[in-house]
C-alpha cells in the first residue's frame, strides 16, 4: 500500500529524482534499490511502498520522458497560413523548444533518449511526429515537394540525437545554438553555393 499525503508525494518525488540520477550515471543493471534509497535518505521498505521494483521505477521515468516529448512535438504544431519566409523561423522555434526540453532534465534526457529498451522507438515516434510536421508543410508548398520528408526526419533525429549526447548534455552549446545551427544546415546547407540539379 503506498502512502498519503505531502511526506508521501515527497519521498516519492524524490525518489524518481534520485533514480533518474543513478540510471543516467550508472546504467538500469549497474543501479541498485539500495544506492538510490540511500541518497534519497530513505529506507528500502520505503521504496516499496511507491514502486514494485527497480524496473517500475525506471519504466515511470522513460514513460515521463516520452509522454512529454510526445506532447511538446504535438504542441509545437501549428496550422497553416504562414508563407515561405517563415518556414525558417518556425523550425527553428520547434527545435529550441526540443533543444531546450532535452536539456532541462538530462538525467530524464540520458534515460529516455539514450539508455531505456524504449529508446529506439521513442526517437522512432520523434521521427514520425516530425515527418507528418515537414509533410504538412510540403503539401502547404512550403518545402520541396521532390525531397522525402521520411529521409529529412530521420536525419533531424539522427542529427539531434548526437548533437544532443556531444553538445548540449555536456554543456559545451546552449539549446538555442544548436537550434540555429541545425535550422542554417538543413534550410540553407553548407555550401555558400548550392549545386544546381543535384538531387
Amino acid at each position: 500500500m503506498r502512502k498519503k499525503g505531502a511526506n508521501g508525494q515527497e519521498s516519492r518525488a524524490r525518489l524518481l529524482i534520485v533514480a533518474a540520477s543513478e540510471f543516467a550515471r550508472s546504467g538500469y543493471h549497474q543501479t541498485k534499490i539500495s544506492s538510490i534509497v540511500s541518497r534519497a535518505g530513505l529506507t528500502q521498505p520505503s521504496f516499496y511502498l511507491y514502486f514494485e521494483s527497480k524496473e517500475a521505477i525506471f519504466k515511470e521515468l522513460v514513460e515521463k520522458f516520452r509522454t512529454n516529448l510526445k506532447t511538446l512535438i504535438e504542441g509545437s504544431r501549428v496550422e497553416g497560413g504562414i508563407d515561405e519566409d517563415d518556414v525558417s523561423s518556425r523550425l527553428l522555434g520547434v527545435l529550441r523548444e526540443l533543444f531546450a526540453f532535452l536539456a532541462k532534465d538530462p538525467d530524464l534526457t540520458q534515460i529516455g533518449f539514450f539508455i531505456g529498451d524504449d529508446s529506439a522507438i521513442v526517437k522512432a515516434e520523434m521521427a514520425a511526429m516530425l515527418e507528418q510536421y515537414l509533410k504538412d508543410e510540403q503539401r502547404d508548398g512550403l518545402l520541396d515537394r521532390e525531397c522525402d520528408m521520411r529521409i529529412v526526419a530521420e536525419s533531424l533525429v539522427g542529427v539531434i540525437e548526437r548533437l544532443t549526447a556531444q553538445q548540449l548534455l555536456t554543456e559545451k552549446r546552449t539549446s538555442e545554438d544548436l537550434a540555429c545551427h541545425v535550422v542554417n544546415l538543413f534550410m540553407h546547407g553548407i555550401r555558400k553555393d548550392p549545386v544546381k540539379g543535384f538531387s
